[in-house]
């Protein structure tokens, strides 16, 4: 039976120095819809998501991960939380209160073990969606994030513990896939030289739209870092490249469900080709796709978003 309450990733924000280009990126060829910006933030939904925006992009001097936000079931919930954090000694960055930003809600903010700030919240406004037709190839949710942790049994543990996420599977001992609820993962931790982001996940309403979104990007000239494939662990299908500030992002879809929580175990999978990718599609990882994930050392460790 499921303990976590968290529900689901809400967003991602990011920081970069050249804003503008990742402005233009992101609702231009990316697919996702400015909803919102002020003063070098910009807002970003998935038209199929009720989510008010899955990424955030805020104008800085260096990059930097803001935060990574999820919901919770309601109110109490985060209360709950933020008692059980206080008690851990949990380092709390913004106490239990409403929420400023687009679509308000209810929510608080701490640091994880190695300084990435995580926002969890509820009674979030939700925004009009609609569902996607077919061969419409932009992103319909935010599908999941993927942090470099230089201690990866040590994070895997907090998150575990205070946040009551479980462990789906392994790819050998370098990277943890973690649930809340059926998703397979919302969250994966990868082992690293250094704390970063690795990479953001955007999931395709099917297979067509996703291999079609993955052709608009090659022909506006952004070559794939590694895809398109289906990977074992997560079963899911994968095409990623760099966005203008040499973040990863994927598109992805058809990640695996797990029905019966409570039955399962999890897996290890093997970094073989095989298992890397079902399909034999993708090719053999790229010299430019394993420095790409490890990303530069993340500058905003510790230290709040200024929003």
């Amino acid at each position: 039976m499921n303990s976590s309450p968290i529900t689901h990733l809400r967003h991602v924000g990011i920081a970069v120095p050249d804003y503008e280009p990742a402005v233009e990126f992101n609702r231009g060829v990316w697919g996702l819809t400015p909803v919102a910006d002020d003063d070098g933030v910009s807002f970003f939904a998935a038209e199929a998501s009720p989510e008010q925006y899955i990424l955030r992009v805020r104008r800085a001097p260096e990059k930097r991960l803001d935060l990574i936000a999820f919901g919770a079931e309601d109110a109490a919930s985060v209360d709950a939380l933020a008692e059980r954090l206080i008690a851990a000694e949990v380092r709390i960055e913004r106490e239990p209160g409403e929420l400023d930003t687009p679509g308000g809600g209810y929510g608080l903010r701490f640091f994880d073990p190695e300084g990435r700030l995580i926002e969890i919240s509820s009674d979030v406004e939700q925004r009009a969606a609609r569902p996607l037709e077919p061969r419409e190839s932009i992103p319909r949710r935010l599908s999941h994030v993927v942090i470099n942790s230089v201690d990866i049994l040590n994070t895997k543990a907090f998150y575990e513990r205070h946040l009551g996420f479980r462990l789906s599977d392994w790819l050998e001992d370098k990277m943890c896939f973690m649930r809340t609820r059926a998703d397979h993962h919302i969250l994966a931790i990868s082992s690293g030289p250094h704390v970063a982001l690795n990479h953001i996940s955007f999931e395709m309403r099917g297979i067509d739209e996703y291999m079609r979104g993955s052709g608009r990007l090659i022909r506006h000239g952004h070559r794939p870092l590694w895809g398109p494939g289906r990977h074992g662990a997560g079963d899911n299908t994968f095409t990623y490249f760099l966005d203008p500030n040499g973040n990863v992002v994927e598109y992805t879809t058809e990640l695996e469900k797990i029905v019966d929580d409570d039955t399962w175990v999890p897996r290890r999978f093997e970094a073989t080709p095989e298992e890397a990718d079902q399909w034999g599609t993708a090719g053999l990882i790229t010299d430019a796709m394993i420095p790409a994930m490890f990303n530069e050392p993340d500058k905003g460790l510790w230290t709040p978003a200024p929003l």
